[in-house]
């Protein structure tokens, strides 16, 4: 049986990217970081497979490629 997608808090995302909150937003807004869902009223995280793909490979990362994971069909 998968394992269920995690999501992950902020906090985690820094410490996984090593970038800053302000970088992080500026590339979700360039399209070239994986977006935020939105959790709850007043939280946001994200997947932990999409960072682990960012984190791969930053410079080939293409929102595209998380819709899979977005959809809940995740492969691979």
């Amino acid at each position: 049986m998968p394992s269920p997608e995690r999501i992950i808090r902020l906090k985690t995302v820094l410490d996984r990217t090593g970038l800053s909150r302000s970088t992080i937003y500026r590339k979700m807004a360039e399209g070239t970081f994986p977006p935020q869902l939105k959790i709850g009223v007043h939280g946001a995280g994200w997947h932990e497979s999409a960072i682990d793909r960012w984190v791969a490979n930053p410079a080939a990362y293409r929102p595209d490629n998380d819709n899979d994971v977005e959809r809940g069909d995740a492969r691979g």
